[in-house]
């Protein structure tokens, strides 16, 4: 098991092109911890709070069973990944830059940190 504090820097260090992550509460919007930098990330963590309410209402209204494993989205020169973490109301958001991530490899990081995590 790893603290907020040591996922986000296993995300930071070991998954190639990251250069923010965060640990966010979806019921709330907030940032549990947090650190990168090239984006606000209580901003970020706000924003894509909303992305994640939306499907998740989507789903609903179109009678999709099941959970979000993850939200890719795809920018000029980011990659932005929100992983959600099964069983809890939490989301793992990591910021990668397209000409130095692997975006396969991230996400299999990210889902491995997501179940190590613990608050």
């Amino acid at each position: 098991m790893s603290t907020i504090n040591e996922t986000i820097d296993a995300a930071l260090n070991t998954i190639d092109g990251s250069t923010a992550a965060a640990l966010v509460d979806y019921q709330s919007g907030m940032a549990l911890g947090m650190k990168g930098s090239g984006i606000n990330l209580e901003l970020a963590a706000a924003g894509n709070t909303d992305v994640v309410r939306a499907k998740m209402r989507t789903m609903e209204s179109l009678g999709i069973k099941g959970g979000i494993e993850d939200i890719l989205i795809t920018l000029d020169n980011q990659y932005h990944i929100i992983y959600l973490i099964p069983g809890t109301p939490l989301f793992l958001y990591l910021v990668l830059q397209k000409d130095r991530a692997n975006l396969a490899l991230a996400r299999y990081k990210l889902k491995a940190l997501g179940s190590e995590v613990r608050v």
